[in-house]
């Protein structure tokens, strides 16, 4: 029964939060702030609808290394709120293309700015690359990037891919950690309480002497520190649920 009214309440809160959105990114395309503003608004009330809250640590580093390509781990869907309920000013992400057709949300995405890649094109995934080495470098805007490439489902993070990597080196700039703890752990919409959403954002990890021969060992560093930083997050206390 709750987990039914919470769908209901989800589906009510998207609609009003896409229209204020879409009224925000027609009006301003592209502007390198309309992610985080889309970001809050899905955030603010997505997180109270299913139950959750969020702790944040070392937020600032987010500001204070811009432009950098953030790399984040990716659990579920609910990323959207617990996630980003950090996305800093002047942030854009890296997504599929295939998001663009997605209804409503997947306009607001792309008239937000966000960089979207058709991984099953060699060719047009290069040009994305520059296209965020160009927002990097010129725009000083940062690039959130899921490096894992799909959803891990609260699991251990998988392989890394090459692309949040070879960008950050191309375009000179540090990557950004940022982990989640495993906050899917007992998580369900029939209760009233699903506990916290942790956050930390790790030390910055500088690129700027690095050349393309060095991406495998920095994907296995950012993996390993990303792992590390994730398991200290979930020491802190697992998920409190409520019944």
């Amino acid at each position: 029964m709750l987990s039914s009214l919470r769908y209901l309440l989800l589906g009510l809160h998207f609609v009003i939060g896409s229209f204020l959105c879409f009224v925000v990114v027609i009006f301003r395309p592209f502007h390198p702030t309309n992610s985080q503003l889309a970001a809050k608004i899905y955030s603010w009330g997505g997180l109270k609808i299913i139950g959750m809250r969020t702790e944040a640590e070392n937020v600032e580093r987010l500001t204070v290394n811009q432009p950098c390509v953030v790399v984040a781990n990716h659990q579920s869907n609910w990323d959207l709120f617990v996630v980003g309920s950090i996305v800093p000013k002047r942030t854009v992400s890296l997504g599929k293309k295939s998001l663009k057709w997605v209804p409503f949300f997947g306009q607001i995405y792309w008239l937000a700015g966000n960089v979207l890649i058709d991984r099953g094109n060699r060719k047009k995934a290069l040009e994305a690359i520059e296209v965020t080495k160009t927002a990097l470098k010129e725009k000083n805007t940062s690039i959130w990037i899921f490096a894992e490439g799909t959803r891990n489902h609260g699991k251990n993070m998988l392989p890394f891919k090459k692309g949040a990597f070879h960008t950050a080196i191309h375009a000179g700039v540090p990557i950004v950690p940022v982990c989640c703890n495993s906050y899917l752990e007992g998580f369900d919409l029939n209760r009233w309480n699903n506990g916290v959403g942790r956050l930390n954002v790790l030390e910055p990890v500088e690129t700027k002497h690095l050349t393309l021969k060095d991406v495998d060992q920095l994907m296995v560093d950012v993996h390993l520190a990303m792992m590390d930083g994730i398991q200290a997050l979930n020491e802190k206390g697992k998920t409190t649920v409520v019944s």
